[in-house]
């Protein structure tokens, strides 16, 4: 596995730079699904590389080679990376369990408190109208999710602007984009390589939502607008929620609902599924190697715990040890 554990590396930095230019430009719907699935198979390969260069080195602590019965001299022979690259690794994947660990916890409390908040709204209905000066409208996800709108957010728009805002919301729990957010934190906290996914995801995401409310709408200039008041009415507000339309890049979104909707391109979505099926590929193919060599050690170990006896030239299928290495290749050095 010398070089398909490292596949994944270079593949997470290459989406980490590219991804985040390419998703301004896509349809924002498919841009969204293609964040969140490039981030979570990133992230599932960055930890599997890092746990298998990790194993290497735990697996040549005398200990655990013990444990597992497998030959240590066996092991350093057959895999050649480096102790100082597994010792890296292993720190590296301890470090990435822990931000994942409490991203987690983040995340847990952050969506007990949104269903918290959607139970003590008044009424039962969808919209909740708060009896606040101050400009605030954003979605609260939950089962099955508020919005909440102030009577300031209402004195600042119009009839239509309104409609587009109350959309833009109601597109938001549709789409539930919480979870969608989610994953981009887990994976950010996973791997920080990945933050820029997670930052254009925000953007992305509410650009799905003027997208949908374009539509409902039927005026994209109606929907610029109320996003464009939105935004400077809650400018000086402090913000309650992610999942708003004041939210992401304002500028960029108003030019993007006035310019005609975004052009859906297959190109880079494919391009993208075939690096990611490349990182998937190299990591199966490392764990195999991974496993043929403990096989292989575990084999050696076996014969020199028998002595000096005569090996064949070619291991038995069901040799004294149990469990041969499928090929001559893969059996190891002789240490008789």
């Amino acid at each position: 596995m010398t070089v398909s554990v490292y596949v994944p590396f270079p593949v997470t930095v290459v989406l980490a730079v590219l991804a985040p230019r390419l998703a301004r430009r896509f349809a924002p719907r498919a841009a969204a699904w293609a964040l969140a699935g490039g981030a979570l198979v990133t992230a599932l390969g960055w930890l599997g590389s890092l746990a298998l260069l990790a194993f290497t080195g735990l697996a040549q602590i005398p200990e655990v080679a013990e444990e597992g019965r497998w030959s240590v001299t066996a092991l350093r022979a057959d895999d050649p990376v480096y102790l100082t690259v597994s010792a890296v690794a292993t720190v590296t994947l301890l470090a990435s369990l822990t931000g994942l660990a409490v991203a987690a916890v983040r995340q847990v409390r952050h969506l007990l408190w949104a269903r918290r908040e959607c139970a003590r709204l008044p009424g039962e209905l969808e919209l909740a109208v708060l009896d606040d000066a101050s400009p605030h409208a954003f979605a609260l996800p939950g089962a099955p999710g508020r919005i909440v709108v102030s009577h300031g957010m209402l004195r600042c728009l119009g009839g239509t602007e309104r409609e587009a805002l109350l959309a833009h919301e109601r597109a938001h729990l549709r789409g539930r984009h919480h979870l969608f957010q989610t994953a981009w934190r887990l994976t950010a906290a996973l791997c920080p390589l990945l933050r820029p996914l997670a930052e254009t995801g925000g953007f992305v995401l509410e650009r799905w939502a003027d997208e949908e409310a374009a539509e409902h709408v039927g005026d994209r200039t109606v929907v610029a607008r109320a996003v464009g008041r939105a935004a400077l009415a809650s400018a000086k507000a402090p913000a309650r929620a992610s999942l708003a339309a004041t939210g992401g890049a304002v500028p960029q979104r108003v030019r993007a609902l006035l310019a005609p909707p975004p052009p859906r391109r297959a190109l880079p979505l494919v391009a993208g599924a075939v690096l990611l099926a490349l990182s998937c590929a190299s990591l199966a193919e490392a764990m195999s190697d991974s496993e043929r060599m403990i096989e292989g050690a575990q084999f050696a170990a076996c014969v020199t715990a028998l002595g000096d006896t005569a090996m064949p030239a070619r291991p038995p299928a069901h040799g004294p040890c149990g469990h041969p290495p499928r090929d001559r290749d893969e059996a190891g050095p002789d240490l008789r």
